[in-house]
């Protein structure tokens, strides 16, 4: 088996070719080249000896090369100024003011166990937590502010007030 060094020597610019055509000329191609022979080094040794090295090289680099493409993709876009419109979906751009207006008219142990639960995807221990209260009295109050928000839509949308008035559910977090 070659050495590891000579594997460089023969197939880097290749190796460097193929990470520039995925990613164009600059540092993070160089970055994947680094990284795909560091990867390769630590592999190396497990190879067969009759396996296409420059195959093998190159099939690393892709992947590598890929990762930065994925990697990029997730870096948040700077923006000059970011829209005020609410929406029901949580996007900007789509008007729902009434569906804004009644989840803010309830009372806020449900207010908070909705966002909590239905907005941010936690389960109900977990509210229960940041909240201080207790899983069941979260549930509770998420489930009376959901029934307030349908009974909101089911009556025609009338004014948030009138549909999210203080109950006995209120006093449901201790």
């Amino acid at each position: 088996m070659k050495p590891f060094e000579q594997l460089v020597t023969d197939h880097g610019p290749t190796v460097l070719r193929v990470c520039r055509a995925v990613l164009g000329p600059g540092p993070d191609a160089e970055d994947a080249w680094s990284e795909a022979f560091l990867s390769a080094l630590k592999a190396y040794p497990q190879l067969p000896s009759d396996a296409n090295h420059e195959a093998w090289l190159v099939t690393i680099a892709h992947r590598k090369a890929i990762d930065v493409v994925r990697r990029r993709a997730r870096i948040p876009t700077p923006t000059e100024h970011l829209p005020e419109s609410p929406s029901s979906l949580g996007l900007p751009g789509n008007d729902d003011d009434a569906l804004r207006q009644a989840v803010a008219a309830l009372p806020l142990k449900q207010r908070e166990a909705v966002a909590l639960h239905y907005l941010a995807g936690l389960p109900y221990a977990e509210a229960a937590e940041l909240t201080g209260s207790t899983t069941d009295a979260v549930r509770r109050a998420a489930a009376d502010g959901m029934a307030k928000l349908r009974a909101f839509y089911r009556r025609g949308q009338q004014r948030a007030t009138e549909v999210a008035a203080p109950d006995a559910s209120e006093g449901a977090f201790r």
